[in-house]
């Protein structure tokens, strides 16, 4: 059970990530909201807010109440504040399940980063007329995921990995691109970089460090991605349309955080079913060995 001290923390978190997610600073939600810029800091740290007020910023951000009060569902049509909303809860979390693929993101190197920043960028089309304003965002979703990184290497907690192996031999074969044939790019280069984190899966499935479990599914796995995490006394699950692997999205969709009963059982039940079935340690290891030219 959320207390009441906890909950209004974390309305101030998610008045974070959707003004971030709308690229307004303080100052300008302030501006327009009619209060004041300390206002607006004091009520992101977690100090209660008025109903009138929350309204007006709601109506500012263009999110529901029940959004940011967190009742029922969370909406995110921004990758920038689902990703903000993420690095949050993992702050917290206690244990993650995951099936983001091709890898999470949480158990990629420190190169993945370096090539995730242009394929992300290769990935909005030249044409496009947010270009500029979705390259600028781009900056901030790499800012935000290195800081996600960061804090589960300091942290530690409890995940559980699971990745498909349809999804690992498409990310080698392609390479970690952002569209196809991207001007400019050294494909082989980028097949390799694939390859690399896949032998750090490997690795990892080797060495099976405590608290990474990693499980290779060899069959239908869902379409949608997704990430529950598991707390003390509470619980959420994001469900995502974003992709940070090949053929990268930052751009399109609608994301999902709830804190449902209903939605983390679900989950929970497909994630057990997923690991039962899937492939660990060096049998997983041989499978993706004979399956991946490595």
């Amino acid at each position: 059970m959320t207390s009441q001290f906890e909950s209004i923390a974390h309305l101030g978190e998610r008045l974070r990530a959707y003004r971030i997610g709308k690229n307004l600073t303080p100052e300008k939600v302030a501006q327009q909201a009619g209060i004041s810029r300390a206002a607006i800091y004091r009520y992101e740290s977690g100090q209660p807010i008025r109903v009138d007020v929350l309204g007006k910023i709601a109506d500012l951000l263009q999110v529901s109440l029940e959004s940011l009060l967190g009742v029922g569902v969370e909406y995110c049509s921004s990758a920038l504040a689902f990703f903000e909303r993420m690095r949050q809860l993992e702050e917290t979390t206690e244990q993650l399940s995951v099936l983001f693929g091709p890898i999470s993101y949480l158990l990629t190197t420190d190169d993945y980063d370096q090539v995730l920043a242009d394929v992300l960028a290769e990935s909005i089309p030249l044409d496009v007329d947010d270009r500029e304003q979705s390259l600028l965002e781009i900056e901030k979703i790499l800012k935000i995921l290195k800081a996600r990184k960061k804090s589960y290497r300091e942290r530690k907690p409890h995940i559980i990995s699971l990745i498909s192996a349809a999804e690992l031999e498409f990310f080698c074969r392609t390479g970690f691109v952002g569209c196809n044939n991207p001007q400019g790019v050294n494909l082989q280069d980028r097949i390799k970089t694939a390859k690399r984190e896949v032998l750090n899966i490997i690795d990892l499935l080797r060495e099976q460090p405590m608290g990474v479990q990693i499980g290779v599914l060899v069959d239908s796995a869902p379409g949608a991605s997704f990430q529950i995490f598991k707390q003390a006394r509470h619980s959420e699950v994001a469900v995502s349309p974003y992709k940070l692997g090949s053929f990268a999205n930052v751009r399109i969709g609608v994301a999902t955080i709830s804190s449902a009963p209903e939605s983390i059982r679900l989950h929970n039940d497909l994630t057990r079913q997923l690991w039962e079935r899937s492939l660990k340690g060096e049998n997983a290891v041989r499978y993706l060995r004979d399956a991946i030219d490595l």
